[in-house]
């Protein structure tokens, strides 16, 4: 099976470099230098996962990633960029993105990264049932939407695979480390950062049913749990 990247750099130089190594590793890769091309790219291929610069001409990498969620929530986005800031890091998850690494950077990691997204979306799926009943809710992860009567909530591709490593260890702790290696590569601050966003959305999204919590288990992780008492 052929990966289809598809890589959006406007530095040409850099975009060949990236491009040639990754070709030479089996990867079939498509290079666009615009962000509205690239969208427009995006929407009349196939690809198994997209590598976005931030800073582009036409739409940025982030404008790119949040309009490419409204029609795909599944495909991975790995952000490449120099800018650092937390606040940067932390936009760039909550618009969809499931990695972020900083220029410069290794063709090595990102490759490591690439793999290790694929790998992890493959074997998730193998693993995941058709929906979930959690309380009052019933989370659908393939539609990445949770629902509750008739008020529903539409998910990010993070949201949902938080949710899904909740709703597979319910009632067992997870710790942080294994969520943050396991859904974004590492466990760095930026990364846990980012992680602690998405948890506090998830709070709010189920605090609808007041008998489910996820609990921060001190210095060690996560746990969702289901109480019987209303």
């Amino acid at each position: 099976m052929v990966i289809k990247i598809l890589l959006v750099e406007d530095e040409v130089t850099l975009a060949n470099i990236v491009k040639d190594s990754l070709q030479t590793r089996d990867f079939k890769v498509d290079v666009v230098h615009n962000g509205n091309t690239a969208l427009d790219t995006f929407l009349t291929n196939n690809y198994d996962i997209l590598v976005l610069d931030v800073m582009l001409p036409g739409l940025d990498g982030f404008s790119l990633a949040k309009e490419i969620r409204q029609s795909n929530q599944d495909i991975p986005i790995i952000f490449l960029t120099a800018k650092s800031q937390p606040e940067d890091v932390v936009q760039g998850f909550q618009l969809g993105g499931n990695d972020y690494l900083k220029k410069p950077f290794s063709m090595e990691e990102l490759i490591i990264r690439i793999k290790n997204l694929l790998g992890m979306n493959l074997s998730e799926r193998k693993k995941t049932k058709e929906k979930y009943n959690l309380g009052l809710y019933t989370f659908y992860p393939a539609r990445q939407m949770l629902l509750l009567g008739s008020w529903k909530q539409e998910l990010t591709n993070r949201e949902s695979e938080v949710l899904l490593m909740f709703c597979n260890n319910l009632n067992n702790i997870i710790e942080r480390s294994v969520v943050l290696k396991k859904l974004w590569g590492d466990d760095h601050f930026f990364n846990a950062r980012s992680m602690d966003v998405f948890i506090s959305k998830l709070r709010k999204y189920l605090s609808k049913d007041p008998r489910i919590k996820i609990i921060n288990v001190r210095s060690v992780g996560y746990k969702l749990i289901i109480s019987e008492e209303n």
